[in-house]
C-alpha cells in the first residue's frame, strides 16, 4: 500500500527583485518635501480665535506681573535683612 504524497502548498511564483535606489534625495528636494509636510501639518492645527488669543495673552501678562511684584517684594525684604545684619555686625 503505497501512499501518495499530497502537496497542499500553492505553486510558488517567481519573485522579481526590485532594485532599491539608496541614493539620498538632493538638498532642494529635501527642503521642498519639508515645506510640503509642514504645510500639511499646519492645516491640522486648530488655531485660537481672536477672543481666546487676547484672553490667554492677558492672563499670561497678569501672571507675569504678579510674579514680578512677588519677586520684587522678596528682594526688598532680603535687602532690608542684609542691611540690618550689617548694622548689627558692623
Amino acid at each position: 500500500m503505497a501512499e501518495e504524497k499530497k502537496s497542499n502548498a500553492a505553486p510558488t511564483k517567481a519573485v522579481t527583485a526590485v532594485k532599491k535606489d539608496d541614493a539620498k534625495p538632493g538638498f532642494f528636494q529635501r527642503i521642498g518635501k519639508w515645506f510640503r509636510e509642514m504645510k500639511s501639518e499646519l492645516k491640522k492645527v486648530i488655531w485660537p480665535t481672536r477672543k481666546a488669543l487676547v484672553q490667554n495673552s492677558l492672563i499670561s501678562v497678569g501672571v507675569m506681573l504678579v510674579s514680578a511684584v512677588v519677586l520684587w517684594g522678596f528682594d526688598r525684604l532680603a535687602e532690608m535683612l542684609v542691611r540690618v545684619l550689617f548694622m548689627l555686625a558692623g
